[in-house]
């Protein structure tokens, strides 16, 4: 019968991943490559748990769904952002693989390029 227990937890835990895959289809943006979203999507997910909004409101969802789009702006787009914030955005996307990302050269860089 352990079999069957070990089975059953298997199913819980794939539906459990399932819903909470198609809780956070809601926020893909219509503007986002399949390869964009998919980063995103791990990023909201790993961190869901942590900033689930309480039963009385709090935004904490809102500010985990900019905290992705900080994310996956900087790294698809090459968007700056203040210093902290971006630590704190690498940080939590820690482990997350995205392959074939664009290069950017920042404006700072072309002008210490253009000056030498």
């Amino acid at each position: 019968m352990v079999g069957g227990e070990a089975a059953a937890a298997v199913e819980e835990l794939v539906s459990g991943v399932r819903q909470a895959a198609d809780f956070a289809e809601q926020f893909r943006s219509y503007s986002e490559s399949e390869k964009q979203w998919k980063a995103r999507m791990e990023f909201i997910l790993r961190h869901l748990p942590d900033y689930r909004d309480p039963p009385d409101g709090g935004g904490r969802l809102d500010q985990l769904l900019s905290l992705s789009m900080v994310w996956a702006n900087h790294l698809f787009l090459g968007c700056s952002y203040n210093k902290d914030l971006l630590d704190k955005v690498m940080e939590m996307a820690d482990g997350i693989e995205v392959e074939d990302l664009p290069q950017f050269t920042t404006r700072s860089e072309l002008m210490k390029k253009h000056q030498s």
